[in-house]
């Protein structure tokens, strides 16, 4: 599969100095209108399967894009990938190695299954049949429960690569830094710490290529899911499955960009809050020292009459 002759993908920008995150944004945009694509697809009784099938390759492709892009910028600075700034507060909570949980894509096939079955349970026991994810066969249910299990081993597999790389943290090299780090800090004259700022640097160096590696591992089962899910669909149920995985994606991310919004607006608020009060006091003592020269002002006055 390859973006490189596909007009939609080319729109978005490839720069080599665009920041991921702005780049992310980009990808957003770009799968609203894939979005609106698989939409329209699906609603549209004269859509051939021919159609829909090139349309499923075109947004694969952009998923493929999405990670290839993540790739490259991983090399350079793996870090905002594995927390990525650009993401909600709400999407951080449920992220697996900086991002979506493999098997997830599973449980989400399954509940998009299970509401269309129950919007037309009659139609279904009736033995009409239009073709989306509620008409799975015995056999597609079979061969995806079998891809499942096998996705369910791989994703274990790089979560233990994930933890022995974030053992290494507390490693002989790490744990010898530390101590020489604060050796020298403690010198009274102050030490000569270029040699170590050296070994550090190349220490966290090796550390930041292992959480590469482990991102690597991890989007690549990414999209493989994404992928064997898909080719055991039919293209109109492909469709489906991947409307329901932009769906969720987007307006998960709307939501808890809204969450932190709100949070953020309430921190200003309280930090306004914060400083009324602190100002309140300086004016009260203003107040008060221009009454007090008042009253002194009127109590001379007096006194001079009372002299003359």
């Amino acid at each position: 599969m390859s973006s490189v002759h596909d007009p939609i993908s080319s729109q978005i920008p490839r720069n080599d100095n665009l920041a991921f995150h702005q780049f992310f944004d980009s990808w957003l945009v770009q799968q609203n209108q894939d979005l609106e694509e698989l939409v329209g697809a699906s609603n549209d009784p004269e859509c051939t399967p021919s159609s829909m099938h090139g349309l499923v390759m075109r947004v694969l492709d952009h998923y493929e894009l999405y990670y290839r892009e993540k790739s490259r910028c991983a090399h350079e600075n793996v870090l905002p990938m594995l927390t990525p700034p650009w993401r909600s507060s709400f999407e951080d909570s449920f992220l697996w190695i900086g991002g979506w949980r493999p098997s997830m894509g599973f449980h989400l096939l399954y509940s998009k299954s299970g509401v269309q079955l129950e919007a037309r349970l009659e139609e279904v026991l009736r033995g009409f049949r239009i073709g989306d994810l509620a008409d799975l066969t015995p056999d597609q249910l079979l061969r995806i429960n079998e891809l499942q299990l096998r996705i369910i081993a791989e994703e274990k597999e790089v979560t233990e690569m994930y933890a022995k790389q974030q053992e290494t943290i507390a490693g002989t090299s790490m744990v010898e830094l530390s101590h020489e780090a604060t050796q020298k800090m403690r010198m009274r004259n102050g030490a000569d710490t270029t040699m170590l700022d050296v070994e550090v640097e190349k220490v966290v160096r090796e550390e930041e290529k292992g959480m590469e590696g482990v991102l690597r591992a991890a989007d690549e089962l990414r999209l493989k899911t994404l992928k064997e899910i898909v080719n055991i669909l039919t293209p109109t149920q492909a469709v489906h499955f991947l409307t329901a995985a932009a769906e969720l994606h987007l307006r998960v991310h709307d939501w808890g960009i809204k969450k932190d919004n709100v949070a953020a607006a309430m921190q200003q608020r309280y930090i306004q809050q914060q400083q009324q009060q602190q100002q309140q006091p300086e004016e009260n003592g203003q107040e008060a020292g221009a009454h007090h020269r008042l009253h002194h002002s009127h109590h001379q006055r007096v006194e001079n009459r009372r002299e003359h």
